[in-house]
């Protein structure tokens, strides 16, 4: 039974790497999600000036709409998740003082612009949605052009283990308009050496 589920997991990782492989650097829809994306970022400008939260009225005039770096193919690259085997709870510090549990549901492994990345998915173990992988990282550009700590994006966790990671799609957590949220910071792992310039970015 061992050398079975050994060959199964042998081949499946195969399969990740060959469609990894086969993908490049881009996911095939990478010529239509800029289009996407800006009538996404058009929806979201509007629902946060109609709402009060998470944008309070008093600083709407100083951060709607949304800044954003130009939408860049380069930034939407396949990744492979590597699930964990450890099932140690996490406390993870917020931007509140107070502590998030999550675990790890694995490592993602990308590249961009030829460059070999890691990025650990998390279960945040205060979601109901335990499909709903949050992502949360900090780059070269975090503290200058961006929210000093962090962005976040989103991932539904799927059957295939191979994701489409969009920075193009990924946001600055809701502390930066609000300092009532509790905003997650990203672990050590989770801080990239290199400038992301994709995403949701601080006003100039």
């Amino acid at each position: 039974m061992k050398g079975f589920l050994s060959a199964c997991s042998a081949i499946s990782a195969a399969i990740v790497v060959i469609c990894l492989s086969a993908c490049g650097s881009k996911p095939p829809d990478s010529s239509g999600g800029c289009t996407r994306l800006s009538a996404d970022r058009a929806a979201k400008d509007e629902m946060f000036q109609k709402g009060a939260d998470p944008v309070p009225e008093n600083r709407k005039a100083a951060l709607l709409p949304l800044a954003y770096f130009p939408c860049d193919p380069d930034y939407m690259v396949p990744a492979g998740l590597k699930p964990s085997q450890d099932d140690t709870i996490l406390q993870i510090p917020t931007s509140t003082g107070a502590l998030r549990a999550m675990r790890r549901a694995g490592t993602l492994e990308f590249s961009i612009k030829e460059q070999s990345l890691k990025l650990t998915a998390f279960v945040d173990l205060s979601d109901r949605n335990l499909d709903h992988l949050f992502v949360m990282f900090s780059d070269l550009t975090s503290g200058t052009e961006t929210y000093p700590a962090g962005r976040y994006l989103d991932l539904t966790r799927n059957a295939t283990g191979v994701y489409e990671l969009d920075f193009n799609r990924c946001y600055q957590p809701y502390c930066y308009y609000n300092e009532s949220y509790e905003c997650p910071y990203p672990p050590a792992e989770n801080r990239l050496k290199i400038p992301i310039r994709a995403g949701e970015r601080m006003k100039k």
